[in-house]
C-alpha cells in the first residue's frame, strides 16, 4: 500500500469538546473536522472505539465490533423528541469522568430508550430494523451478553452461573425471552452509535478527510468475543486463561506490560479459515479508510505470560500464524488498508511479515535521538518513504513532558539536529512545533501528530501512561483551543512540505 504524502492529527473522540462529560459524535466533533479541513489535514486517527470497561481503556472493549455508547450525543434525543430537553449534568469540561458519566448518562440512555419505543418514527424503526438484520452475526451476542452483565451486578462472564458461562442452549433462549427488553436496549444503543458514526464519517469525507481506525491485536477476557467463542481462546475448563498476553520489560516499564488478554489458539482460527478476523477486520474497515494494527509484532511472535503472574517478566515468545492470517485476510477482503504499529522488540522475522504483505511501519521522533543511526532519526527513513512517522503517540507523554524528562544527551543532540534540518527551537515551549515540523519535513508519507503536540501541552495532557492504572484516557481540550490561526500557521507548514 502506498500512501499519499500527507498529514493527519490523532485525537480520540472522548477528547472533543462538550458539554456532556465526554467527547462525543456531534456538532464538537464536526467542528473539528472542520477545523482539520482547515489545517490542510488528510487523516483523523482515533482510537479503539468500542465500549469500554473497568480502567476506561479503549484497548480493553467488551466487544471488538460494537461502539461505544458514550459517544453518542444526547442532544439527538431532544431533537428527536424522545426526551425534553434538560440540562448536562454537572461534570468537569476538562477531563472525562468516568465514574460520574457512568452514573448519570445510563440512567438518561435507559430514558431515552423509552422515548424512543413510545414515539419514535417509522423511518428510525425502519432503520433499526435493517441495522439488527446487517448486524446480526456479532450484534445478537453482544447484546445478550451486555443483558447478561447486566442482569448479575455488572459481573464478568466467568463469574455467571455455569449454565450461563457456558451458553447451555436451553439457558440461552431462556435470556433470550426474559431479557429481551434489555437486549433490544443494546441494539437500539449500537444503532445509535453506527448511525452517528456513519453520519460524522461522511462529513469528514465531504471535507477529504479520511479515518485512521485502531484495532488491538488482543480482546479483552471479560468480552463477548471470549464469551461466544471461547474455542478461539486459550481458556482452561473453568474458562479462566491459561496465559495471557504482554510484552517484555521495555521503555515504558521495567517489569514490562502485563495486559491480561487472553490469547488465540492459532490452531483453532486456521482450522475455521480464520473467519473471526475476517469479520473483525471488515468490521473495522467499515469505521475508518486506514487501520493501525497495534502490536503488529505479536502476529510474528507474542509474549506469552503463565496467569496468575504478578508482572510480565517471567514470559516466553511463541510463534504465531502472521503470514497465513494475512494470506487469509486479503483473500477475502482484497489489498489490506494497514498500518503496522511495529514498535517494541522488532526481529527479522516481524519486518518481513510487514514488508511481504507492504504494511507501512510506524517512526516515532521521542525515541530518535540518541545518535545519528537511530532508525526512527528521519534521515534514516527507508528510501520509499512508505511508513508514518509520529512526534508521539497515545501511550507517549506530550512531546514538551518528553523533553522535559529527557536525558541531557537526547535533548542536544535533538537541539543540534534541528538545527542542521533548519528548524527553530530556541526554548522549551518550541519543543512541540519543532518536532511537528520535523515530522512533517520527513521523507516518511504521512506525518501525524497528537493534538496535545499542536497545542503545545505538557504531561497534564497525556492520554495513557502503560503499566500504570488510573487517571488515564481522560484528557479533553477546550473548544477555544482551536482557532483560524493555529489552522492557518499549521497548513503553511503542511503546505510548504508538500502534504496539502
Amino acid at each position: 500500500m502506498r500512501l499519499p504524502r500527507s498529514f493527519g492529527v490523532l485525537l480520540h473522540p472522548t477528547s472533543l469538546p462538550g458539554p456532556w462529560g465526554i467527547g462525543t459524535l456531534g456538532e464538537e466533533a464536526r467542528r473539528f473536522v472542520d477545523w482539520m479541513a482547515a489545517a490542510g489535514a488528510r487523516w483523523w486517527q482515533v482510537l479503539p472505539l468500542g465500549p469500554t470497561g473497568y480502567g476506561d481503556s479503549p484497548y480493553q472493549s467488551f466487544s471488538a465490533f460494537a461502539g461505544n455508547p458514550y459517544l453518542v450525543d444526547p442532544r439527538l434525543f431532544f431533537a428527536k423528541g424522545w426526551l425534553e430537553p434538560e440540562e448536562p449534568p454537572p461534570l468537569p469540561d476538562h477531563r472525562v469522568d468516568y465514574g460520574g458519566l457512568y452514573r448519570t448518562r445510563w440512567p438518561l440512555f435507559r430514558r431515552a430508550f423509552a422515548g424512543f419505543r413510545a414515539r419514535s418514527s417509522e423511518e428510525d424503526q425502519a432503520s433499526l430494523e435493517n441495522f439488527s438484520r446487517e448486524e446480526q452475526g456479532w450484534l445478537d451476542d453482544y447484546a445478550l451478553f451486555m443483558a447478561l452483565k447486566h442482569r448479575f451486578g455488572g459481573e464478568p462472564w466467568n463469574r455467571w452461573p455455569e449454565e450461563f458461562r457456558a451458553r447451555k442452549p436451553e439457558a440461552m433462549k431462556s435470556a433470550r425471552k426474559d431479557l429481551a427488553d434489555e437486549i433490544a436496549f443494546h441494539v437500539w444503543l449500537q444503532w445509535l452509535f453506527y448511525s452517528g458514526w456513519d453520519e460524522l464519517k461522511r462529513y469528514a469525507e465531504g471535507k477529504g478527510l479520511g479515518i485512521i481506525g485502531d484495532m488491538p491485536i488482543f480482546v479483552a477476557f471479560d468480552s463477548a468475543d471470549v464469551w461466544a467463542h471461547p474455542e478461539y481462546f486459550c481458556l482452561d475448563e473453568n474458562g479462566n486463561p491459561t496465559g495471557v498476553a504482554g510484552v517484555p520489560p521495555d521503555y515504558f516499564s521495567e517489569t514490562g506490560q502485563l495486559w491480561g488478554n487472553p490469547l488465540y489458539r492459532w490452531e483453532a482460527m486456521e482450522e475455521d479459515r480464520f473467519t473471526w478476523w475476517v469479520a473483525r477486520l471488515r468490521q473495522a474497515l467499515r469505521q475508518a479508510h486506514l487501520v493501525r494494527v497495534d502490536h503488529f509484532r505479536g502476529f510474528e511472535a507474542y509474549w506469552e505470560v503463565p496467569f496468575g503472574k504478578p508482572t510480565a517478566v517471567e514470559g516466553r515468545w511463541v510463534k504465531a500464524p502472521g503470514e497465513k492470517l494475512f494470506k487469509a485476510l486479503r483473500e477475502a477482503l482484497g489489498e489490506l488498508p494497514i498500518l503496522a504499529e511495529d514498535l517494541g522488540v522488532i526481529t527479522p522475522e516481524v519486518e518481513a511479515l510487514r514488508d511481504g504483505f507492504g504494511f507501512p511501519g510506524m517512526k516515532i521522533l521521542q525515541f530518535a535521538f540518541s545518535d545519528g543511526g537511530n532508525p526512527f532519526l528521519p534521515q534514516n527513513y527507508p528510501a520509499h518513504g512508505n511508513v508514518v512517522v509520529y512526534s508521539g503517540t497515545h501511550d507517549n507523554d506530550t512531546s514538551l513532558g518528553w523533553y522535559r524528562t529527557a536525558p541531557p544527551a537526547e535533548r542536544a543532540f535533538m537541539r543540534r539536529y534541528l538545527a542542521q534540518e533548519g528548524i527553530r527551537c530556541l526554548s522549551e515551549r518550541e519543543v512541540p512545533g519543532a518536532l511537528v515540523e520535523l515530522a512533517l519535513k520527513s521523507p516518511a508519507r504521512l506525518a501525524i501528530a497528537p493534538l496535545q503536540d499542536i497545542l503545545g501541552l505538557g504531561p497534564e495532557a497525556r492520554m495513557n501512561f502503560p503499566g500504570r492504572t488510573g487517571d488515564n484516557w481522560t484528557w479533553r481540550y477546550q473548544p477555544e483551543d482551536l482557532g483560524l490561526e493555529l489552522a492557518q500557521g499549521l497548513r503553511s507548514l503542511v503546505e510548504a512540505y508538500g502534504r496539502v
